[in-house]
């Protein structure tokens, strides 16, 4: 009977206990959990605070309810589990852990024939003045979640400032919307989602968000807390910020410390090292989740990345290992998604920049339209970024944005990346259709083919950040051809060299613009300015560009009637 014993008891770690029992019914199973929970659902804590789940324990609970404690693993999984117990140190000689009660004090060791480390990652926590304050919280443990909620059911809080405009950050935005108080989210760097959009993508979850009445403020680094017992205020390089409630959502580290003590190489990010096999340089020692580094399958390169549903991946497949498997994990792809109100955003594979700096001659393009036919009840916009490999067509990454279905979208494409695909096979997959369900033409499909006519030279498209900068040309004119209706509702701001000429009149009006322009053709989501600029080049305009994604993805101000 071999003895196993597992150092965390979260996602990665009680998954490979659990895989491990099944695999092994004889084993002799531990799991170490300093904290006081057990395998909860740290990503559902933000849906907690915004009230979509009642009771903080549903993040604890099996899906028919029973409650995930120390007890039901004994009693289902034969797995003793000792949370409020801090594993201080690692001997690999002797194969013994030392773990210390923190409620008694009292110390002991454990004797283990194979070890899992997963030990989790530890919200950044900036050294600034002030930051110790009462009412700042990281949001990375449920008691955090709990003391915000009370605190906004109390109404004791009236004004939030989110430190970061990341994952957690965007999903805390949307929390505390829920509770009408005024938010102000500050972010380092110049846009959202630093970490997985591109500027122009970036630009619509901005301008979204910004509509629904948050204050977002970029390029702006937060120096110092100030107050009394408790937070009064956030100060930034830029403004003084009124605020009772602090989120700091700045990202994660891994807790290595153990590790690393214990000899165990790390990587170049800082985190575990592990082989393919979560087999770290101990050959009896496994490590998963969050304190361990992945491999991009698409660079090749070690990332830290650290998600809960890769958590839940590492610890099955260590679990299978730990009982003579050989089970491989080959890598990540930093697939993402996220709700923000009614916006949904995902992403996957590699953004532009990503491909820039990896060398790529790459090539992208944004289209934008519904999610099913505009008919049917409840069609919603969405726009896609796909990027490929301008030489062999292979997709390299895939960005969306909009209120209509995006995940699937970022599904699909994460399935042909993780198989190698290109652009032709995203057009000639059998996606399932139907009207209640889809277009005839998927998005995706309709970006890979925008792609396909770049790479022909059919459609010359410009983004709508490269469309902006041509704003101030006297030698580019905006070509807008939608109807006299549409324009009356929406417009372009600021935008002075625009002719109105309906998609429908323009073969009778081409006198109306001239060949020595640069004309940049846009609708909606132009696709009648894809067909304005086959009119124009038919009648030998020779510098006809689209704007691509329309109207609708236009990331900057726009005038309403």
């Amino acid at each position: 009977m071999q003895n196993i014993v597992v150092i965390g008891g979260v996602a990665a770690g009680l998954k490979a206990a659990a895989k491990a029992r099944r695999c092994d019914p004889a084993a002799h199973i531990t799991v170490i959990e300093k904290g006081d929970l057990i395998s909860y659902g740290a990503c559902g804590m933000p849906y907690y605070i915004a009230g979509d789940v009642e009771d903080i324990e549903d993040l604890m609970k099996t899906p028919v309810g029973i409650l995930r404690s120390p007890g039901y693993f004994k009693n289902v999984k034969d797995i003793v589990v000792r949370p409020q117990t801090l594993a201080t140190a690692i001997d690999r000689q002797s194969k013994t852990v030392t773990i210390k009660n923190l409620a008694s004090g009292t110390e002991e060791q454990l004797i283990y024939d194979k070890l899992v480390i997963a030990t989790g990652a530890s919200a950044i926590k900036p050294p600034l003045p002030g930051v110790d304050l009462a009412n700042i919280y990281q949001l990375w443990h449920p008691a955090d979640a709990k003391a915000i909620r009370q605190g906004l059911e109390e109404k004791r809080f009236k004004n939030a400032v989110i430190i970061g405009a990341g994952l957690v950050g965007m999903e805390m935005a949307e929390a505390l919307s829920n509770w009408s108080i005024p938010i102000t989210i500050v972010e380092m760097k110049d846009q959202v989602f630093p970490a997985f959009l591109d500027a122009e993508i970036a630009g619509i979850v901005s301008k979204y968000v910004q509509d629904k009445g948050l204050t977002l403020l970029t390029a702006e680094k937060v120096v110092r807390f100030t107050g009394g017992n408790a937070v009064e205020a956030v100060e930034t390089d830029k403004h003084t910020l009124p605020a009772d409630l602090v989120i700091l959502a700045m990202g994660a580290r891994p807790n290595v410390e153990l590790a690393k003590a214990a000899g165990l190489l790390l990587g170049s990010t800082g985190a575990i090292a592990v082989d393919e096999e979560l087999r770290t340089s101990d050959p009896a020692i496994y490590a998963g989740g969050d304190c361990v580094e992945n491999t991009n399958l698409l660079s090749g390169r070690k990332v830290f990345a650290p998600m809960g549903s890769t958590a839940n991946k590492h610890g099955r497949i260590i679990g299978e290992n730990l009982c003579g498997g050989h089970a491989k994990f080959k890598g990540i792809l930093s697939t993402v998604v996220v709700k923000i109100h009614n916006l949904n955003v995902g992403k996957t594979g590699l953004t532009e920049q990503e491909a820039k700096q990896l060398g790529y001659e790459y090539i992208t393009a944004m289209v934008a339209g519904h999610d099913k036919p505009h008919y049917m009840p409840g069609a919603k916009p969405i726009t896609v970024k796909l990027i490929a490999d301008a030489a062999t067509g292979k997709v390299l990454g895939l960005q969306a944005v909009g209120e209509g279905e995006v995940a699937k979208r970022v599904d699909v494409a994460a399935t042909v990346l993780t198989f190698g695909g290109t652009i032709n096979d995203l057009f000639d997959i059998d996606l399932s259709y139907a009207p209640p369900y889809n277009s005839p033409i998927d998005n995706i499909a309709v970006a890979a083919n925008a792609v396909m006519n770049k790479l022909a030279g059919k459609l010359k498209g410009i983004s709508s950040l490269e469309a902006k900068e041509k704003m101030t040309s006297a030698q580019t004119v905006f070509l807008d051809v939608r109807t006299p209706d549409e324009c009356r509702q929406i417009r372009l701001a600021d935008c002075k060299n625009i002719q109105y000429i309906p998609l429908g009149q323009l073969r009778s009006r081409l006198d109306e613009l001239n060949k020595s322009d640069e004309i940049v053709a846009f609708c909606k989501i132009s696709l009648r300015g894809y067909e304005a600029e086959g009119i124009l080049e038919s009648a030998g305009f020779d510098n006809v560009k689209v704007m691509e994604g329309g109207i609708v993805s236009w990331p900057f101000a726009c005038e309403k009637n």
